[in-house]
């Protein structure tokens, strides 16, 4: 069975905490992957979550770092075409300019699972289809381009 790994990452504080955004994507992430189990699995594909903790000393050299998602080794914004923008965020993150996502005129300071599960079916049918994820299959270069 393929994997179809996807990699979260987001600040954790001494005590074991997150903000609420943090915590909604990480919510979020749990649906989408129960859900990807369920659709993917006739396809011979599975879901592998794995989740990174970021330290406070990281994250304050990097906040654009925290709540980060990647889906087949690709940032979630780039299978969605979406734009990495910041906004204040709360409690654990201090005043930080933390990581949101903007889709048109829409901004998502927290990833909800139908984005999650957007890219991730993007990424899966990328794996299954002709050529490699990275749509690169070597053919005729009208055979790449239609895919993309």
């Amino acid at each position: 069975m393929k994997t179809l790994s996807i990699v979260w990452q987001r600040l954790i504080d001494s005590g074991g905490r997150t903000c609420d955004r943090c915590g909604a994507t990480h919510e979020g992430l749990r649906q989408a992957v129960a859900k990807l189990e369920q659709v993917l699995q006739p396809l011979g594909i599975k879901p592998a979550l794995e989740t990174r903790e970021m330290d406070a000393d990281t994250f304050k050299a990097d906040p654009s770092q925290s709540n980060r998602v990647w889906i087949a080794g690709k940032p979630i914004e780039e299978w969605l075409g979406a734009r990495v923008a910041s906004s204040p965020c709360c409690s654990v993150c201090g005043d930080s300019e933390c990581r949101t996502i903007e889709m048109g005129n829409a901004v998502f300071e927290a990833i909800p699972p139908e984005l999650i599960l957007e890219a991730a079916l993007i990424a899966a049918s990328r794996s299954i289809g002709p050529g490699t994820p990275d749509g690169d299959c070597g053919c005729k270069p009208k055979c790449c381009a239609d895919r993309r």
